[in-house]
């Protein structure tokens, strides 16, 4: 088939299969456009805590299903691409969080939803990158265990400077690959545009850049300053809306290398394929899912 043909077959089987269609920005352009709901963490996981739809396509990586699944059990929760991983995910297991629990008892745990449902579970608290400032004031505990990124941790700890951070040393492969002469190179070609950027950059970067908050965060701003030439500091995919909801401004990539491969490996066949077969459906074990649900209710619930 060619790309018609499989965005009227999709259209045809969501309607028959009472499906939602998920997408975070960083999927490739024809599957956002495809998607009923497009956004980054927070706005998708509330999405998926939301819809009256039996079946929710989940175009992301593996945590992010997992959410959905957590969030809501009675839905059947397919993703595409079975493989879609996210390495930040895998730097921290809940047997070696449980340990740093025990060195720390007093400590509250905020997990990043860049995590497994079974890390969920061990955590008191998740966030996103978009609320993780707002979390972490929610809580009383002095002490913050934060996991898995510790650039993200590092940014939360400038901003809440009353709380005693004790931070995972994981991070984002793709947001990692920024290198503060390429900041400085790209400066100099665009001296007059605004560098937009997320925090999941290694500290450096963070300081070079005029912004810093989440893929929503990032598009706002840019809809909303007077600059026409916009940088931006996270992974290319965002790109699509920004340029659709902004057709009088140039945006630049911080970096080549900001492209998350993984985000990558969703196309519309593995859509089709999905709904055609419901495949790659997502499970989790009751006890943990209950467990990780209190963790993302706790977060929802911040405002």
């Amino acid at each position: 088939m060619d790309q018609k043909q499989l965005i009227e077959e999709i259209i045809k089987l969501k309607k028959e299969r009472d499906a939602i269609i998920l997408a975070h920005n960083y999927q490739v352009p024809e599957v956002q456009d495809i998607a009923d709901i497009v956004g980054d963490s927070l706005a998708l996981s509330k999405h998926a805590a939301d819809t009256n739809h039996k079946v929710i396509v989940f175009c992301g990586v593996h945590f992010m299903a997992e959410s959905a699944k957590i969030l809501s059990p009675d839905k059947t929760v397919l993703l595409p691409a079975k493989d879609a991983g996210c390495p930040m995910a895998e730097m921290v297991t809940a047997d070696r969080l449980r340990e740093m629990k025990a060195q720390y008892p007093e400590a509250a745990v905020v997990c990043y939803v860049n995590s497994s449902a079974e890390v969920k579970a061990e955590a008191d608290i998740c966030c996103t990158s978009s609320n993780a400032v707002k979390v972490v004031e929610s809580i009383k505990n002095k002490q913050i265990i934060f996991a898995p990124d510790q650039n993200l941790g590092s940014y939360i700890a400038k901003k809440v400077k009353d709380k005693e951070f004790i931070l995972w040393k994981g991070f984002c492969i793709t947001h990692k690959r920024v290198k503060e002469d390429e900041v400085k190179k790209i400066k100099e070609l665009y001296p007059d545009a605004k560098i937009l950027a997320h925090p999941e950059c290694e500290p450096e970067i963070q300081a070079l850049a005029d912004f810093l908050g989440s893929t929503s965060e990032i598009i706002k701003e840019a809809r909303e300053i007077p600059e026409k030439d916009i940088i931006i500091g996270t992974e290319e995919g965002v790109l699509h809306i920004l340029k659709k909801e902004n057709p009088d401004k140039k945006f630049y990539l911080l970096s080549p290398g900001l492209i998350c491969q993984n985000m990558k490996k969703t196309r519309l066949e593995d859509v089709y394929l999905s709904l055609l077969h419901m495949q790659h459906e997502i499970t989790l074990d009751e006890n943990v899912r209950l467990k990780a649900l209190k963790s993302l209710e706790r977060m929802l619930e911040v405002r």
